[in-house]
């Protein structure tokens, strides 16, 4: 399975979104169950998914899918797959 593919998925099951909600651009104002609970849901579900731990400036400070995928590239996981 791809990182994208994994994003994805994780992004849909943290936030039980159907898969015509998610997009790449999604941003968290589009999300109601993205709220202080889904911040640590995300941040565990990066961990669990991905291997890395956000701290918890980095979990809430990601606005959207954009904002992930950027810190994760910038902790070596590709998304060019």
């Amino acid at each position: 399975m791809s990182n994208q593919e994994k994003l994805r998925c994780l992004i849909l099951d943290t936030f039980l979104l159907e898969e015509c909600e998610f997009s790449f651009e999604l941003v968290r104002e589009q999300v109601e169950t993205w709220d202080s609970l889904g911040v640590v849901a995300i941040a565990v579900g990066i961990k669990d998914t991905f291997g890395y731990h956000p701290t918890p400036e980095e979990a809430s400070a990601l606005a959207g899918v954009p904002d992930i995928m950027t810190l994760l590239k910038r902790e070596g996981i590709r998304f060019d797959d």
